[in-house]
Parts: structure tokens; C-alpha cells; sequence
């Protein structure tokens, strides 16, 4: 894309999304006849736009990769009705909202789903390799600069227990240096390789890319750390400024307001044992949602049951109908729900739904 990657997102934007921002991934509303709800999946764009949200992540896991199957064609019509939403709430913003489209499959694929998203007026796409299970880096780089002379780039650490597979150091050293390259979701669910990623960004010298976490499991700890590293003999901080989370598809209200209590803690240096507290709540509400006894089976179906009993949607239907909640679920989310009533937003959804709903 050269040395004007970004040069199609509004300045005011790129400055929100750099400064960190709290950014959805968005589900997909069905119906008990496993079609796309219009009407519910219109509520929920406009339920995380004014939760407050910076963004939409649309076309991504949480949405579920199986929109872009021929026979269900959804990945299209979901880009469409988000945007639709995002440019209906952009005329009364200050600052428009981030749009960040799921990119996936080979290269041929990647290329035009990139396509697309840019067609459709998307800022970045969230690169899944995924598909790339047994690719080189060098062919992982090589179906990266293709992909990033479309669109700008969100790196996308996806868990290797949910599709994801593993990408080293050396990988995202080289990622970093491809010049439209807009920031990385990092999640790998895991301490060492969350680092790698840091470390690599850190030693590329791009002050540009800005980082996200997608570890739903560690959220809190991700946006209160610093990370110093010694680099040509000097220290270097950065820190994960944001989040682009399956879990702040729920509660999104209180994922908003979380993010800015750790943003305070950060500049001030002033964390909290009740921030740390907090870290554990979110941790063990995540750990229901997503279904983490059973190795993240009913991570989808999980969201959607907290959303159901918001009324933001009607039933648990995906796409796939073996996928489900998982053994045991059910009774955790209880749990969660019962023990953590202020992590959730129910008022604000309840006081707002039919207005979301209308029309």
C-alpha cells in the first residue's frame, strides 16, 4: 500500500485507534430456523455503539467463520448492515468509529475478502491465518503483503485451541516490518507467546502498530502492563492500549468503563487491589462465557445465552447446529451471573432495547 497505508482513515480515527479503544467483536443474530435475524443484528451494533464502544469487529470468530460458506453467503450482508449502523451513528460523532472486518482462508480468498472490505468502506481487516496451518513464514509473510496492499492490517494471534496455530517471534519481527500494518490483536491465551509479540514490535522500531489484546482470559492484566525491554542499549515501553474482544460483546457497557479505569491506573501507576480484584472477575466470568472446562466448545453459544437473557437475541442458534453450550455451562454462567451482577450492564440494555430493536 506504501507509505500512505492509512491515508484512507480519518485522522481523527487513526488517533482514537492508536490512543486504544474498546472494540466488540460482533456476533451473528440467527433465527430459531438458523437465517439472519435483520432486526436483532441491526440492535446489536446500535447496543455496542452506545455502550460506547470505539468500534465494531464484524466478519470475525465471534461472528463465525461459516458466514463465508457459499451456502450461507453471510459475510457480505453483516459488513453491509454494520456499516449501514456505524454510518448512521458517525454523523452524530465527534470522532467516527473504527471499522475492522475479519479476513480469512488462502491467499485467493484473503485477497478478496480484502477486497470487499475495503468496497465496503472497512478501516482494516483482522488477518486470520487460520488457513495457513503448515505455511512457511516466508509464505505466511508472503500472503500477508498480499493481503496488506488491499487493506491495512490488524495481525491476528488467534488461540491455537480454537483454530489458531503457532506463530513465533521471528514471524511477527517480520510482520511488523510490512508497511500497512495497523496494530495486532493479540491472543494467544498465553503469557510467553503474548511477549513474543510485544518483543517483536518493541525491536522493529514501529511506533506505529498498535496493540490490542484478545486475551479474554487475561484482559485487565493486559491493559495495566507495562512492557520494558532493553533494545540497542536503551529501554523501551509499550503497552497494550485496547481490546478487541469476543467478551465485550457482553457487558459491553462495563467493558467500556473498564477500559478507561485501566487506562487511569496505567498513566497514574496507581493499580489498585480492587483493579487487581476486578481482573479476577472478569477472568472467571470469561472462563463461563467461554466455556473454558471444556476446552472452549461453547464459546459462541455462550455469548449468545448472556445476550438472550438481555433480549438482544432470541435463542443460541449458530450456524453450525452441532455447536452448542457446553456440559456444565449453563450452571456456570449462572454462577458467574449470580456472583457478578455489577459486571453486568442489564439496566442500561433494558432501558434502551426496544429503541434498538425498532426499526
Amino acid at each position: 500500500m506504501g507509505p500512505h497505508a492509512f491515508s484512507s482513515i480519518d485522522s481523527r480515527t487513526l488517533a482514537s485507534f492508536r490512543r486504544g479503544v474498546a472494540i466488540p467483536a460482533h456476533p451473528l443474530a440467527l433465527t430459531a430456523q438458523r437465517k439472519l435475524d435483520e432486526r436483532r443484528q441491526r440492535a446489536l451494533a446500535r447496543y455496542y455503539i452506545a455502550a460506547g464502544s470505539g468500534g465494531l469487529a464484524v466478519g470475525v470468530h465471534t461472528t463465525q467463520f461459516r458466514i463465508r460458506d457459499p451456502e450461507i453467503g453471510l459475510f457480505e450482508p453483516v459488513l453491509s448492515i454494520a456499516r449501514e449502523e456505524m454510518d448512521r451513528a458517525d454523523k452524530k460523532r465527534e470522532t467516527p468509529l473504527v471499522r475492522v472486518g475479519g479476513i480469512a482462508g488462502r491467499t485467493d480468498q484473503a485477497v478478496r475478502e480484502a477486497g470487499i472490505l475495503r468496497e465496503h468502506g472497512y478501516h482494516a481487516g483482522l488477518l486470520s491465518l487460520a488457513a495457513l496451518q503448515t505455511a512457511s513464514d516466508d509464505a505466511l509473510i508472503e500472503h500477508c503483503r498480499a493481503v496488506g496492499g488491499i487493506v491495512p492490517l490488524v495481525g491476528f494471534y488467534l488461540q491455537p485451541r480454537v483454530g489458531g496455530r503457532e506463530l513465533g517471534y521471528s514471524f511477527w519481527r517480520r510482520f511488523a516490518e510490512i508497511d500497512s500494518v495497523l496494530a495486532i490483536k493479540i491472543a494467544p491465551f498465553d503469557r510467553y507467546r503474548t511477549l513474543d509479540v510485544v518483543r517483536a514490535v518493541i525491536d522493529s522500531g514501529r511506533e506505529d502498530i498498535a496493540l490490542y489484546t484478545g486475551n479474554d482470559d487475561n484482559i485487565v492484566h493486559d491493559l495495566i502492563t507495562p512492557y520494558r525491554l532493553r533494545v540497542g542499549g536503551r529501554t523501551v515501553e509499550r503497552r497494550i492500549v485496547g481490546g478487541l474482544l469476543g467478551h465485550w460483546s457482553v457487558w459491553t457497557r462495563r467493558a467500556v468503563e473498564l477500559l478507561e479505569r485501566c487506562r487511569a491506573a496505567a498513566h497514574s501507576g496507581a493499580v489498585t487491589p480492587s483493579l487487581l480484584a476486578d481482573a479476577v472477575r472478569v477472568t472467571d466470568s470469561n472462563a463461563a462465557f467461554f466455556d473454558a472446562a471444556n476446552g472452549f466448545r461453547g464459546v459462541i453459544a455462550g455469548l449468545h445465552e448472556v445476550l438472550r437473557r438481555q433480549g438482544l437475541l432470541e435463542g443460541l442458534w449458530c450456524l453450525d447446529e452441532h455447536e452448542a453450550l457446553g456440559p456444565g455451562q449453563m450452571q456456570e454462567i449462572d454462577r458467574v451471573l449470580a456472583a457478578y451482577p455489577d459486571l453486568s450492564d442489564d439496566e442500561f440494555v433494558a432501558e434502551h432495547r426496544a429503541s434498538w430493536l425498532a426499526g
